[in-house]
């Protein structure tokens, strides 16, 4: 028979999705054969003696001919129903009901709803991402490219190998991935891919669609293996439909390596599953990877409800808006457009406000795009008009901004927070501190209280007009109301004191914020450079020292510069050279004036002044290296593999990664691509290192081929230095006292790092997720990981990362010892 999706015996036995939708095979019905379950667990000769009446019946209806075509429906249930082309389509994602409804919209951003903790509870929440699941009933694919035969059971000629398929087809769905793949291995001499096909199919059938998988990829690794488009595309769309993303891009990648385009269905289900597990980190950018594939590669027009769920998508997405967000939302706006689709409501709202976003605003696209919606009949929104306030201030308009403002008050609706926010930082742009302080004192009437964002807004405006006595009081109320946080409030009254030689308020200020804020490098080095200004080189050389050796809030080249000057004005030579020396141990540069006066005191001990130019790792970044590329670092490669670059990127919803990006920031500083050089405490999840051959030995190791590997050399270079990074940028503790650790590579490579984590006498337990392991260290042995990795640890970080003492020496762990044997095992009870 030629199947179009898995055969299946039973319209009963279908695969079911997340949303209780299923797609089956439904060409006849034979219900008793599936409600029976004898037939599937007494034996194999009763399922075979089952199976053959079925067929012998079916092959009389069908003139007796030796394949079969089947006929996909979709099934709610075990009801079967069918849908023409004609059906109507799902409801429209966007609503103007439904973009406010929703908790980490782009709505609920400019409203300000966002500052509050309800507001991060949801903000992955897609919502009508089930739209877009639902539609695929209407995704219609060439019935000729997703054919693929399996011949019936009594056609075979052997009565051996009918037995033994029924038998595996028994068998198969009841065993765990590694006894699986031991049981097809035992059947190697006999089986072909026929066979194999017939058995991933029927677990397909019974909706055993993983088991499908590790039979697919059994097959993919068998010297017989010729590659099948209908059966890969298939298992590709019941895994998506299931939201198994990671299994059916692995088939999806199969079927682009073989130089063929994946059917329309595959695509639509993979985005949808990408957009549908929104809490996994990468999954949006994914999803947008894999949407405009199906449109340049496999020039397919996409449904109006898988536009609208990406577009969601890019608008919800917590932290700030890039550039590349702004380029795929104007993509997908032109890709409706172009197709004769309907363009709604909140797709002009929402590109509007990621205009309004970018750090230069492009006015004549916001005009254009008002202009389009006033044609197709849709009036400004509160919405709109609150991102043409965003995108006003941004240039001082002062005029623009009163207007909009009125425009806004016509609307009779709530005026959001961010609207007095954006309209105190035009009146800030002209210098104009009375008004900002008026509309400030209007958003506490008008909203019960001020925001955060008001308070850090006000205060920004007071300190730059330096009126102190203002911004003193604002900070207090600020810090009575409980708000948080307050570093970049004292971090702008420091500023001012500076400015104003207020260098005694200044310390009390630098006092006060480190005893309720978080430690800052910024709030470190504006107190360090009035230390310095005042002479008061002793506390200087004592508060560079302090931050030298906190590896949280570290050095930087406007550190040791600062230092360096104060010394150099002073005649200090023994402590210049010290800082000199620092400099250029951490490649950081000098500035003109300070190289001048460098070379005349070292011209006295015939000394020559060298640029710390030379680009070679410390041992110390090679080891942090090591560390962070087992746990995820990225390294991209241009065509030749000559260059190569670093992606740094860290989590922004973990505290971890908040700390540790700063720190890794000012380690690869030199490093850093030019444009990754930013302000202190402005750094960005996301930068990169520049171009260089250095990087091609990691590459070579970690990344072969654009994907993770874990180098064979890997126990040589597992020290204490590289666990610990490898713990803080991937791993975490459990309530229970356990250490995890994430990694991506192959099984022989993880049984590599296990052996070397015995090799320092730790025993491990290892799960595989997907692509991930995770390693499990459990009560003793996350104390000896502890111990071992602790002194290089972040010092902010201890607390977080440290396992809890109780559990460390809990005596009902000890037992937990592995047979070493078997280096990868299961463990439940560690990740949920």
């Amino acid at each position: 028979m030629i199947v179009t999706g898995a055969c299946d015996f039973s319209s009963s036995l279908s695969v079911a999705t997340s949303s209780s939708s299923a797609v089956s095979v439904t060409a006849f019905n034979v219900s008793s054969l599936s409600s029976n379950p004898n037939i599937i667990i007494n034996s194999s000769s009763t399922l075979f003696r089952s199976l053959s009446f079925f067929l012998i019946h079916h092959r009389s209806s069908y003139s007796r001919r030796s394949l079969r075509r089947l006929s996909i429906h979709t099934v709610h249930g075990n009801k079967t129903q069918f849908f023409s082309h004609s059906s109507p389509r799902t409801p429209p994602l966007f609503t103007a009901n439904s973009a406010a409804q929703r908790s980490g919209t782009f709505v609920e951003h400019l409203t300000g709803i966002t500052e509050s903790e309800e507001g991060n509870s949801e903000a992955n929440d897609f919502g009508d991402v089930e739209s877009a699941r639902n539609d695929i009933r209407n995704v219609t694919t060439r019935r000729v490219e997703t054919e693929f035969e399996v011949r019936e059971l009594e056609e075979l000629p052997e009565e051996w190998r009918r037995s033994k398929l029924a038998w595996l087809c028994k068998e198969v769905p009841t065993h765990k991935a590694v006894t699986l793949v031991r049981l097809l291995n035992a059947q190697k001499k006999w089986v072909r891919q026929e066979d194999a096909t017939y058995i991933a199919v029927h677990c397909m059938r019974i909706r055993e669609n993983e088991t499908g998988f590790r039979v697919y990829r059994w097959m993919t690794q068998q010297n017989w293996y010729r590659f099948d488009f209908g059966l890969a595309t298939k298992l590709a769309d019941y895994l998506g439909k299931e939201r198994k993303f990671t299994k059916c891009r692995e088939v999806f990648d199969d079927v682009l390596n073989q130089g063929r385009v994946p059917s329309e269905s595959t695509f639509h289900i993979l985005v949808v599953a990408y957009l549908s597990s929104s809490s996994v980190e990468g999954c949006l950018e994914e999803a947008c990877s894999v949407y405009n594939r199906m449109i340049q590669l496999g020039g397919y027009k996409p449904r109006l409800s898988l536009h609208n769920s990406l577009f969601r998508a890019l608008v919800s997405k917590q932290g700030g808006v890039l550039y590349d967000q702004l380029k795929q939302a104007e993509f997908i706006f032109h890709n409706v457009v172009t197709t004769g689709l309907e363009v709604q409501k909140d797709i002009y709202s929402g590109l509007i406000w990621l205009h309004s976003c970018q750090e230069e605003v492009d006015k004549d696209r916001i005009n254009s795009l008002r202009e389009e919606m006033k044609k197709t009949g849709f009036q400004e929104s509160k919405e709109v008009v609150v991102s043409l306030l965003r995108a006003y201030a941004k240039e001082g308009g002062v005029e623009e901004v009163e207007r909009t403002w009125l425009e806004l008050l016509d609307l009779d609706c709530s005026i959001p927070s961010q609207a007095f926010v954006y309209k105190m930082e035009a009146y800030s742009k002209v210098s104009d501190f009375a008004k900002a302080l008026e509309i400030f004192r209007e958003m506490e009437k008008h909203l019960g209280g001020a925001t955060v964002s008001g308070y850090h807004k006000i205060i920004e405006v007071l300190c730059k007009i330096q009126q102190v006595e203002f911004a003193e009081t604002l900070l207090k109320e600020f810090d009575k109301s409980g708000k948080k946080p307050l570093l970049p409030s004292y971090i702008e009254i420091a500023k001012m004191y500076f400015d104003l030689g207020l260098h005694e308020k200044l310390e009390m200020a630098f006092v006060e914020c480190l005893e309720k804020c978080q430690p800052s490098q910024t709030i470190y080095n504006i107190y360090l450079d009035s230390l310095v200004k005042i002479g008061n080189l002793e506390k200087a050389g004592d508060v560079f020292n302090e931050m030298k050796n906190n590896g949280t809030i570290n050095v930087n080249a406007r550190s040791c510069n600062s230092l360096l000057k104060g010394y150099l004005d002073s005649g200090k030579q023994v402590q210049a050279e010290r800082i000199y020396d620092l400099m250029r141990m951490k490649k950081y540069e000098i500035e003109p004036l300070l190289m001048e006066k460098l070379d005349y005191i070292l011209s006295l001990k015939k000394k020559e002044v060298k640029k710390p130019l030379s680009m070679k790792l410390s041992k110390e970044q090679r080891e942090v290296l090591v560390g962070l590329l087992l746990g995820g670092l990225q390294i991209e490669s241009d065509k030749e593999k000559k260059s190569h670059m670093i992606k740094f990127e860290f989590r922004e919803n973990s505290q971890a990664h908040l700390i540790l990006k700063q720190h890794i920031h000012d380690q690869f500083r030199e490093w850093l691509h030019p444009l990754s050089n930013f302000q202190e405490d402005i750094i960005p999840f996301e930068f990169y290192s520049v171009p260089h051959s250095y990087f091609g030995f990691y590459a070579e190791h970690f990344w072969p081929k654009g994907q993770p590997e874990i180098p064979k050399l890997i126990h040589r270079w597992l020290s204490p230095h590289s666990l610990a990074y490898w713990y803080m940028y991937s791993g975490f503790k459990t309530s229970s006292g356990d250490i995890i650790l994430r990694l991506k590579g192959s099984l022989e490579g993880v049984e590599k790092v296990v052996k070397a984590l015995r090799a320092k006498s730790m025993e491990c337990r290892v799960k595989k997720k997907g692509k991930v392991f995770w390693i499990g260290l459990q009560g003793t042995n996350s104390a000896l990981f502890w111990k071992l990795i602790e002194p290089y640890v972040l010092e902010d970080l201890k607390d977080h990362l440290k396992p809890p003492s109780e559990s460390m020496g809990s005596e009902s762990t000890q037992n937990q010892k592995l047979d070493s044997t078997k280096p990868v095992e299961e463990i439940h009870h560690i990740i949920h």
